[in-house]
Parts: C-alpha cells; structure tokens; sequence
C-alpha cells in the first residue's frame, strides 16, 4: 500500500496561482500513474489532471485546461498541480491520487490509493 500526503492548499483570489504537493511512501511509486481529483462543495469528485509513471503523456480536465499543469518527480515520490488563474469555482477538496499502472487515470475506477486531501479556496 502507497501512503499519499498532500500539502500546499490555503486561501487565495482570483486570479492567483498555488502548487499542490502530494508526497508518495510505500510502493514504489514512480511505476505507477498518477493524477489528481477534487470534490467541490455540495458537488461529487471530478477528475482534474493525470500524470503517466514516465511523465510521458498527462491529459486534464477540459474546465483546467491551460491553467494547471502536472508534474512528477520520481526522485522524490512527489507529483505537483500547479495552477495559475484561479477562479472561485475552482474552490475544492483536492485529491492526489496512484493509479492502478503506469497510464493514465482519469476515473476512480482506475484509482488504486488516494491521500485525504487539501482544502483550496479562491475568492472572487
């Protein structure tokens, strides 16, 4: 089993920018896909971003599309969201997520382990 911690969540406004962490310990981690979800209020978990084991390929979410970008550091067992132009409807629990293998993964079907999330806020 993969332990995931993520970190780098907080309150910002619009129009700003914030890097989410997620740091991997257990298996080995840089075999595997990685991405992230998040849960708005009131609202079910949506698919955000994925990230291939080798940093291949990544695909997102058409609604963070040129905003967010994905990234990995195996070195580190560590995946990043940076996302720049923040909007208040992307306010959220963010969710780091291992998939299954090394591809991408962009359903909770494919989701092996999950970290217990990071609370973003954007003000308007």
């Amino acid at each position: 089993q993969v332990q995931l911690v993520e970190s780098g969540g907080g309150l910002v406004q619009a129009g700003d920018s914030l890097r989410l962490s997620c740091a991997a310990s257990g298996r080995t981690f840089s075999r595997y896909g990685a991405g992230w979800f998040r849960q708005a209020p009131g609202k079910e978990r949506e698919f955000v971003a994925t990230i291939s084991s080798g940093s291949i390929t990544t695909y997102y979410a058409d609604s963070v599309k040129g905003r967010f970008t994905i990234s990995r550091d195996n070195a580190k067992n560590t995946v990043y969201l940076q996302m720049n132009s923040l909007k208040p409807e992307d306010t959220a629990v963010y969710y780091c997520a291992q998939s299954r293998d090394g591809g991408l993964c962009s359903a909770d079907t494919c989701v092996l382990d999950w970290g217990k999330g990071t609370l973003v806020t954007v003000s308007s």
